[in-house]
């Protein structure tokens, strides 16, 4: 199953361009935060990640990233990898694949996402649609598979060469592409430190379900990092 999803990744960057040694790196990013989380099911969460990023021509960007969390109870291993076209050059529209796997080795759970995505990332305000087709097997089982709609908006109060303080809400994130109804509500703030540094600071309020008698308060985290641009 993980093979025919990394063969269609491939398969995706040789549709873009079939001479892809020969663009230019125009941007390279590398990411690292911390992120603390408590909530109803597995009470204290503690999660280290790591994202990379290579931007080519200012078009095509490739990036992936390693979390590990770890609970009272079990770990969770969550990866990803993605494939992002911006075709224009002054319009802030952009396509994107990513193949996402989550697992909890000790309840032997894992789940692989294939993940197209259209977004429209403005510096005041954007949003992100698609579709998660996600394969889940729990103790060896036959796989499940499961179609959900992913969606993320964020609105930016303040979006200047110092700060970025503004609001998002949404079903998904570079690691987890989650059920329409386990929404996220996200305060994020970002400080330029100079032209290569930034502190990235979040702090995320988790609900459960969708509708006036089924919502409930899931649980919050809050997530501080450092990404390096160069």
């Amino acid at each position: 199953m993980i093979l025919k999803k990394l063969l269609l990744l491939f398969f995706i960057i040789f549709l873009f361009n079939q001479n892809l040694n020969s663009l230019e790196i125009t941007q390279i990013k590398a990411e690292g935060y911390f992120r603390g989380e408590h909530n109803r099911s597995a009470h204290f969460l503690s999660e280290v990640s790591a994202i990379g990023a290579v931007e080519l021509e200012n078009k095509y960007t490739f990036s992936g990233g390693l979390s590990i969390g770890i609970t009272l109870i079990d770990t969770g291993i969550n990866a990803f990898t993605k494939i992002n076209y911006s075709p224009f050059l002054n319009l802030p529209l952009s396509f994107s694949v990513s193949y996402i796997y989550n697992g909890l080795l000790e309840y032997q759970t894992h789940t692989h996402s294939v993940f197209p995505l259209i977004s429209y990332n403005a510096d005041r305000a954007g949003i992100s649609i698609g579709t998660n087709f996600r394969f889940s097997r729990f103790f060896g089982e036959k796989p499940q598979f499961e179609s959900v709609f992913s969606f993320y908006g964020y609105f930016n109060f303040i979006k200047n060469d110092v700060l970025t303080l503004g609001i998002g809400l949404g079903n998904f994130n570079d690691f987890f592409a989650k059920n329409l109804g386990a929404l996220s509500y996200y305060l994020n703030a970002e400080i330029q430190l100079n032209d290569n540094w930034q502190i990235i600071n979040q702090i995320e309020l988790m609900q459960s379900g969708m509708d006036g008698l089924s919502a409930t308060f899931f649980g919050m985290a809050f997530r501080i990092g450092v990404k390096y641009t160069w």
